[in-house]
């Protein structure tokens, strides 16, 4: 049975089409050249930051998160940028009386915002950054089963990419769950991988309290 839900952070609970348009600014580019050129980037299956070194040759993410937050332009997100079905959805998972964390490649300061925002509605909030270990690799999904008070086969974990989340928790014995939205799961949606790989493909969140209920059912 599925006992715990644990969702990703980016375009999985979180649209970020505000933030990377903030990062095109930085970088003084427009919004839809810097859109294109992230598109072309992760179509190809490279990793999404060298969309920064097409604009900015040595480019490095992790200082220049550092120059805007003294400029006073740091990366953030709010309740705005929540996706309109995940207030709903985690309330029902939680009225189902289901597990519910939230682990994903995120910075301190992304963890501590997201601590602000989900007090109380979820039972754990662990980032990359917190744990020293980012996806897709293995030691990242063990964190989550180690702070998961279930074993790995009831645990679903719930993302919008199948290289980064769904094939590495499987590869960790969970379950899964595709949503389609973003621009990786619009890329990957209809590859055979994306069909047969999850336990659950989703258009909403909203739709997983019913498809769990099911699968528990059956699983009985």
């Amino acid at each position: 049975m599925i006992r715990a839900v644990v969702f990703d952070v980016g375009e999985c609970l979180v649209d970020e089409t505000r933030e990377y348009g903030t990062w095109a600014d930085w970088l003084g580019v427009p919004r839809h050249t810097f859109h294109a050129m992230f598109g072309a980037v992760i179509a190809q299956g490279r990793d999404y930051r060298e969309t920064f070194q097409e604009f900015w040759p040595n480019f490095d993410l992790y200082e220049e998160r550092g120059k805007r937050a003294e400029a006073g332009k740091p990366e953030g997100f709010g309740e705005e940028d929540l996706y309109s079905d995940v207030r709903p959805a985690l309330t029902r998972l939680r009225a189902d009386g289901l597990w519910l964390g939230i682990a994903g490649n995120q910075t301190v300061r992304a963890g501590k915002i997201l601590r602000e925002l989900f007090t109380g509605d979820v039972d754990l909030i662990g980032t990359s950054d917190d744990w020293g270990a980012s996806k897709p690799d293995q030691e990242f999904f063990q964190r989550v089963a180690e702070v998961t008070p279930f074993r790995n086969e009831e645990i679903l974990y719930v993302g919008d990419r199948v290289d980064n989340d769904l094939r590495p928790a499987v590869a960790a014995g969970m379950r899964t769950a595709l949503v389609h939205r973003g621009p990786w799961a619009t890329i990957q949606w209809r590859t055979e991988e994306a069909e047969k790989l999850p336990t659950f493909r989703v258009e909403s969140l909203l739709e997983l309290p019913i498809l769990i209920a099911d699968f528990n059912e059956t699983a009985r």
